[in-house]
């Protein structure tokens, strides 16, 4: 568990809602917008193309997967819930407390009464927008997506009653869709469940529902201060918690306007709407507690506990992927026969060298192993899959995004369609990797995940809880990059738990790019000889020089010089707002590189883009075509048809991008650029993840001046809340 104080929560809510579409700056693009304006999407006129039957067919098919995929989601899904019910007894950390809601907020507040008031979690006077569920499971296409969604007549139903709230129209399908079937009645017996989505805040929840109740509405109406309360926790999830402290959510319903924050929670409590957990806080270094002789039987000493609070669905998830990760470390065959013999594994292992030696030694006699390293470092667990499938194992290596699984598959010595090499999304919904057993779990034996420190906690337990018994897991990554957009912390927490062995690699990323990053990720900014030009920094006075200077890098300088070509070279800023933000330098950059009149939406065929199906997954594509029936993008390969309702909220312009959109992926040449209004966002992981993109070479737009090495020197990765470590604790012992 992360023991951080929450009163980092504000800041962390706001820069983690804004990377739900990409962005890292203070600044949340859409979130009052989204409130206020409708979606235009691509010109409806447009002229249909000949391939109309050949897009068709490309549909079934992709409907065809997503019911797989929804099948798949639903199973394990029920599988989380049978291991839930199937536990014995009181679980003293992450249960749902027993006995009545009063009776719970009392134990709360006498637990908290001996310590220093919680400063609010949540100070801003805007918040970030709500962030729905991430859908770790589902592929991004949305023409499947869209075709699962609410029928026109409750979509008119819903647009009826915000009409009489006066709330946009634009929000008609996305609420139908958030609050299912009856959604408009929902809306009239209780409109404060506008804030269930994303993007409204509280304030517009409050007017909308001053409009349809009249004078029946008042800040202490009991609907609110539960709305308000869940608001708050998906807020926090937005931030990347997984939990909140008890006082500080009640100190955050204090600033929103709720008259009796703790009738709020209990009242929230009492209708299922979150959990309440006690955790036990365990100092380093103090002893254990003690059981007091007596005159009847010895009683032990009370030991400290902490009052979490937090959603269902993320607590369930964390407690699901603890006792997976529990699973798979204890079920590995202690007995040769069912493997290969301890003795092939030595071989294997003495064919390699140094880390991928010891790497394959620990993979060997272990379920769950976490291997750490830089760019470089991919070969090794590459070289494992080899040296698995090499003893017969049914071994399978999983990324992110379709780039990195053609580089892992190549690494590890198949062709680039990678035939032991899947995307998490792909080889949970059965689109890619081995398939399943007759028991649902997947058909092997070694699964490696590369860039791990992107789970989050949804996508991880639905992964572990996927494998079967006596399955290997590895999990690999760089601990220096940003951490997952969803909730958690899941390798970091791994890593900080010590529950089972850690190889860290001793292959260093080459060049004067890796020096320049190996020395920001121990939190040293250093010059570094490139007498290739590997890294160039280029100072500038303000935003619009930087913008200026950006354009050139990328059309001409980068080119001529460095010989990397304008459509292998990436821009990353802090966030999308801003004089030098994404969307101010995709404008200079699309008029310089493919000028056109956006009649798509703001688009033209050639655009390069960025496609956001599901919070926190972004795949890069071009634009193909527009027609009637949407956006036609290609994406990773893949044709993807956006439709026009869903463009203005998924689909960016992609010259430029965000370090949390960038990360996981590299291109032969990076310019980060770091305007001065935007160093609030910069801290020692954002710098360390932006500089790192680039393969050949690094190009520094820098107007930050001493903020960036001040970053790097004195500002690591914001506190999360998490409860893995805690919930592991009692399962695993920690390894020495």
């Amino acid at each position: 568990m992360s023991t951080e104080p929450e009163t980092a929560a504000a800041e962390e809510a706001e820069a983690a809602a804004a990377e739900d579409t990409g962005a890292e700056a203070p600044e949340v693009e859409g979130a009052a917008d989204t409130a206020t304006a409708g979606s235009d999407g691509p010109d409806a006129a447009a002229e249909p193309t000949a391939d109309t039957t050949a897009d068709a067919a490309a549909e079934s098919k992709e409907l065809s997967e997503t019911e797989a995929e929804i099948a798949a989601q639903r199973e394990l899904q029920e599988r989380i819930a049978e291991r839930k019910a199937a536990k014995q007894g009181p679980v003293d950390a992450g249960a749902k407390l027993s006995g009545k809601a009063a009776d719970l907020l009392a134990a709360v507040r006498a637990v908290e009464s001996g310590e220093k008031p919680a400063v609010s979690a949540f100070s801003e006077p805007e918040p970030a927008p709500r962030k729905a569920a991430p859908e770790p499971m589902r592929r991004p296409q949305p023409v499947a997506a869209a075709a699962s969604g609410p029928g026109d007549e409750a979509v008119e139903a819903v647009r009826a009653v915000l009409a009489d709230g006066g709330a946009p129209a634009a929000l008609a399908a996305r609420t139908a869709a958030v609050l299912g079937e009856g959604a408009d009645t929902q809306l009239r017996e209780d409109p404060w469940q506008l804030l269930r989505v994303s993007g409204v805040r509280t304030e517009q929840a409050d007017g909308f529902a001053r409009a349809l109740l009249g004078a029946e509405c008042g800040p202490d109406d009991e609907r609110r201060g539960r709305a308000v309360t869940a608001w708050l926790l998906e807020q926090a999830a937005v931030a990347g918690h997984t939990a909140l402290d008890a006082a500080a959510l009640t100190a955050a319903l204090g600033q929103r306007a709720v008259p009796d924050p703790d009738a709020a929670v209990q009242s929230a409590i009492a209708e299922g709407d979150i959990l309440v957990f006690q955790d036990a806080v365990e100092t380093p270094g103090a002893p254990a507690p003690v059981q007091e002789a007596g005159d009847g039987e010895g009683e032990e000493t009370e030991q400290p506990v902490r009052v979490l609070v937090g959603l269902e669905q993320y607590a369930l998830a964390e407690e699901s992927l603890a006792d997976g990760l529990a699973r798979v470390i204890n079920s590995l065959p202690k007995e040769e026969g069912s493997g290969p013999r301890a003795a092939d594994w030595e071989s294997a292992a003495g064919e390699a060298s140094g880390s991928t030696a010891e790497l394959i030694r620990a993979v060997a006699g272990h379920g769950l192993v976490l291997h750490t390293g830089g760019e470089a470092a991919r070969a090794e667990p590459a070289a494992l899959v080899r040296a698995a499938a090499g003893l017969g194992l049914r071994a399978w290596a999983a990324t992110h995004s379709s780039a990195g699984r053609r580089r892992v598959a190549g690494l590890a010595g198949s062709d680039e369609t990678g035939t032991d090499a899947a995307t998490v999304a792909g080889l949970l919904s059965g689109a890619e990797g081995p398939g399943r057993d007759r028991d649902g779990a997947l058909a092997l034996d070694l699964l490696v995940v590369l860039d791990a420190p992107q789970l989050d906690v949804e996508s991880a337990a639905m992964l572990v809880e996927s494998l079967p018994d006596g399955a290997r897991l590895v999990l690999s990554g760089d601990p220096g990059v940003l951490w997952s957009a969803g909730p958690g912390r899941v390798f970091a927490d791994l890593l900080a738990a010590r529950c089972c062995p850690q190889v860290v690699s001793r292959v260093p990323d080459p060049g004067p790019i890796g020096e320049l990053v190996s020395g920001i990720g121990i939190g040293e900014l250093n010059q570094v000889d490139a007498p290739g030009k590997e890294v160039v920094i280029v100072p500038v006075r303000d935003a619009g020089e930087a913008v200026h200077r950006t354009v050139q890098l990328v059309a001409d300088s980068v080119p001529r010089a460095i010989g990397v070509p304008t459509e292998d070279t990436q821009v990353i800023t802090p966030g999308h707002g801003g004089a030098a933000g994404t969307r101010a330098l995709n404008t200079a950059l699309k008029e310089r590189l493919n000028p056109g009149p956006g009649r798509f939406g703001g688009f033209d065929p050639g655009d390069r883009v960025a496609h956001v199906p599901a919070p926190g997954r972004t795949t890069l594509g071009r634009v193909l075509r527009a027609d009637a029936e949407g956006l036609h993008l290609e994406c990773d390969g893949a044709p993807v048809v956006v439709p026009k309702e869903q463009v203005e909220q998924t689909v960016r312009h992609a010259w430029a991008l965000t370090a949390h959109q960038a990360v996981g992926l590299s291109w032969p040449a990076a310019v980060v650029v770091l305007p001065g209004d935007a160093t609030a966002a910069l801290s020692r992981p954002w710098v360390y993840t932006a500089f790192s993109r680039g393969e050949r070479h690094l190009s520094v737009v820098q107007g930050a001046e001493q903020a960036l090495p001040r970053a790097v020197a004195e500002i690591p990765a914001k506190a999360r809340t998490t409860r893995l470590q805690t919930l592991l604790r009692p399962q695993v012992p920690a390894t020495p």
